[in-house]
């Protein structure tokens, strides 16, 4: 794969195989559809990304990056409100990457993951940056007290981790959250806030 600018071909080609998993899904895609949203040539795109696994690679990656800009740890505010928000942007996507079909492209994408290591070591970036993002923010309200004292950050991160990849799944599935995000302020106010924080 060649090189780009960020404002080159390669944003142009991200952009392409964003409409085109929404169009098409992950089974049926082809470098012929995602050439085609680009409105150029498949063997142009093929000067640029080799294979149809190589381009989801790279797409992959062009999410993370912008996953990391939209969800992080607010640094502001008291800490169960930059949880609440960190939650809620991990959550709640701009409309941008929100459609339904996007989802449901990126979930036959996770299907890749038990029968290919790289798309899984891409995947797994993601649990893997927000649980540092939400243990850190525990961390630190277990060390000022508005957080329990006797809580585990790193075990907190990860069930809340599970969760939100648990509303993601349901929204594809079922078409909605199934009210995940009122479970999730739930479970921070029973088992993170109990009795000794009035941050809510």
């Amino acid at each position: 794969m060649t090189g780009d600018s960020p404002s080159g071909p390669t944003d142009d080609i991200m952009c392409a195989t964003y409409r085109a998993l929404c169009r098409h899904g992950y089974a049926d895609l082809t470098m012929q559809d995602i050439a085609d949203e680009w409105a150029k040539s498949k063997a142009a795109l093929h000067y640029h990304y080799d294979t149809k696994r190589g381009l989801l690679l790279a797409f992959l990656d062009h999410l993370f990056e912008s996953y990391t800009e939209r969800v992080a740890d607010p640094a502001e505010g008291t800490p169960r409100e930059r949880l609440d928000g960190l939650v809620a942007a991990a959550l709640d996507p701009p409309r941008a990457d929100a459609t339904r079909e996007l989802r449901t492209a990126l979930f036959e994408v996770k299907a890749q993951a038990p029968h290919d290591d790289a798309f899984r070591e891409r995947l797994e970036r993601f649990d893997r940056y927000l649980q540092a993002e939400i243990r850190g923010v525990v961390g630190a309200g277990v060390e000022s007290g508005p957080f329990r004292a006797d809580v585990d950050p790193d075990e907190i991160a990860t069930l809340l981790v599970t969760l939100v990849n648990g509303a993601h799944s349901r929204r594809v599935v079922l078409g909605d959250d199934a009210g995940m995000p009122e479970t999730i302020r739930s479970f921070v106010d029973d088992h993170l806030a109990g009795e000794a924080t009035t941050d809510r």
